[in-house]
């Protein structure tokens, strides 16, 4: 979720998700170690549990990057192994690693010597020609022997070659099966499903074969299911949306009085309404005035009039 799951995304969905895992967005070895660290790793203090994911193919810098995210904090830390955009492709990282088995284990090894938090990994059922499940019975003992027992696995194979991102979260098609087997023949792993699952029903079937459900895009485009997986899953009581935007507030002010831009912050709840009446107006109005310097607080405000207005004229 490059460029979307950043600390005020992750400070929104908590909001939400009490008892959910949050992962960061994915950050490459070097970004973490010669970069601005507080303004890539940085985040609140709610946000535990937090994932930091990495991007990498050097043991050495993996570690590195690991240990760094260890002293901001981190719960977990995750080698991202799926992502197939072209300038991952290009850095050596991401899902063409998932040819290199014996390197990614290499890599998850340094990574466990060098801090004491969960170190997990994140990847594709394949890759190009790879389309059974023996390759990702190889991958998965390869790495698995070097010590790791989490896998999250995008239940789509990714072509490396002629797919976009974005075609390569939609044309290769979904295989939970391949997922489920992985977990009936190695009981001893933690296995979590990723891709395409975006129904409160879908998550509880997938858990029947399962350790864990990973959501992605509907997490971000309709967060309220956030909340409603909380409740179906741990009893949490349904919040109010105004509610939520109301508790978002001292958040989004602390971060003006720094110098945050309000669009920074509004982009990521845009969908909170999503499917409700009044949702529209409510995006409009974020979306024309959140962008300005000076946009304050009050513009969350009259969004959330502007979908009030709405749904008194549609009554």
């Amino acid at each position: 979720m490059m460029d979307w799951t950043d600390r005020h995304c992750r400070y929104f969905h908590r909001l939400l998700a009490p008892n959910a895992l949050l992962y960061t967005e994915m950050v490459t070895t070097g970004a973490v170690i010669h970069g601005d660290r507080e303004h890539l790793l940085g985040y609140d203090a709610s946000e535990h549990p937090v994932a930091l994911q990495l991007g990498g193919s050097e043991p050495a810098e993996l570690a590195q990057a690991a240990r760094i995210g260890v002293e901001f904090g981190y719960d977990e830390i995750n080698l991202n192994v799926g992502c197939p955009s072209d300038r991952v492709q290009s850095g050596r990282f991401g899902a063409c690693l998932m040819r290199e088995p014996a390197l990614v284990a290499d890599c998850f090894a340094a990574m466990r010597a060098a801090v004491d938090v969960p170190v997990t990994i994140k990847c594709r059922i394949g890759v190009d020609e790879q389309d059974e499940y023996t390759a990702l019975a190889a991958f998965v003992d390869a790495v698995h022997a070097a010590g790791c027992d989490t896998f999250i696995v995008h239940a789509r194979k990714a072509w490396l070659q002629g797919l976009s991102p974005k075609e390569n979260r939609e044309v290769p098609p979904l295989n939970y099966e391949r997922v489920y087997r992985l977990k009936r023949e190695h009981p001893q792993l933690n296995v979590v499903i990723n891709g395409g699952i975006s129904s409160v029903a879908e998550v509880q079937e997938h858990l029947r074969h399962v350790d864990g459900v990973m959501l992605g895009r509907t997490a971000y485009h309709e967060p309220y299911r956030l909340a409603e997986l909380e409740h179906a899953l741990h009893g949490t009581p349904l919040p109010d949306r105004d509610d939520v935007l109301q508790r978002l507030r001292p958040y989004v002010e602390a971060h003006l009085a720094r110098g945050d831009r309000l669009q920074h912050i509004t982009r990521h709840i845009l969908g909170l309404y999503q499917g409700l009446p009044g949702a529209r107006a409510f995006r409009r109005v974020l979306s024309e005035q959140a962008h300005r310097a000076d946009a304050g607080w009050d513009v969350v405000e009259r969004a959330m009039a502007a979908r009030r207005g709405e749904l008194r004229r549609a009554a």
